[in-house]
């Protein structure tokens, strides 16, 4: 596949994470009439990504995410001098989808982005539980580090051939389902970028947070994996890698 070809699969996957993601937060969690709850939000974002792992993953290998990127050369999979091509597409991919999502929402007079918000990310007043910073830097991390060693483990030349997706798709589901009322969950910064810059404020004070921690886990759960895991996954020949 073409880098052009690989770019514009990742802008189209992470539009629809986060379009589908958040989306169903916005639009579907926030309105009592159709609220899908905790449960459902985080099944959508596990749903975007089982979706996507098998419409795109045969192009770009389906990353959605610069910490899935990161990680993913952490752990050797993953060439350095194309981080920049996935990141600046996921990022992308990411706005546009925000800033159609609050287009959207601002089709029902209920809405509000000051009182409502586009389901960003956030510690303390930003954080749905109010939780501090020092608990949203711990669980992006460690939470972060764990879908990578899914990733890594469930792609893994050894792992039964097909379920990658779904095993992906389920540790994301898995991971909003613990972190939504510390940080309304990131793991990802292109997903964090997207709300905060229609948000602004104090989702765009706190954004640092949700690209730090989430690459620092990504490449920590990469590089365990390649550590301890003994990833028999074959090599691509990668120059400085």
């Amino acid at each position: 596949m073409s880098n052009m070809q690989k770019g514009l699969a990742e802008f189209i996957g992470t539009f629809w994470l986060v379009f589908g993601g958040c989306g169903s937060a916005v639009l579907a969690a926030a309105f009592p009439d159709v609220g899908i709850g905790l449960l459902g939000v985080s099944l959508a974002f596990g749903l975007t990504v089982v979706t996507m792992a098998y419409a795109i993953g045969h192009i770009s290998g389906c990353h959605l995410n610069p910490a899935v990127t990161v990680g993913l050369w952490a752990g050797g999979r993953f060439a350095a001098r194309d981080i920049p091509l996935y990141v600046v597409a996921q990022v992308l991919g990411a706005i546009v989808a925000a800033f159609l999502l609050w287009h959207v929402a601002e089709g029902n007079p209920a809405f509000d982005l000051a009182t409502k918000g586009l389901a960003a990310n956030g510690y303390d007043a930003g954080s749905p539980g109010g939780f501090d910073r020092t608990s949203a830097l711990i669980i992006e991390i460690l939470l972060t580090a764990f879908f990578l060693w899914i990733i890594m483990g469930s792609t893994d030349g050894r792992a039964p051939a097909g379920f990658a997706p779904l095993a992906i798709g389920l540790g994301l589901t898995l991971i909003h389902l613990i972190s939504i009322p510390v940080t309304n969950t990131s793991v990802n910064p292109a997903r964090s970028t997207g709300p905060a810059l229609v948000v602004g404020g104090l989702a765009l004070q706190q954004l640092w947070l949700f690209w730090v921690a989430p690459l620092i886990g990504g490449a920590l759960g990469g590089w365990l994996y390649r550590t301890i895991g003994a990833d028999s996954f074959p090599k691509p020949n990668i120059e400085g890698n």
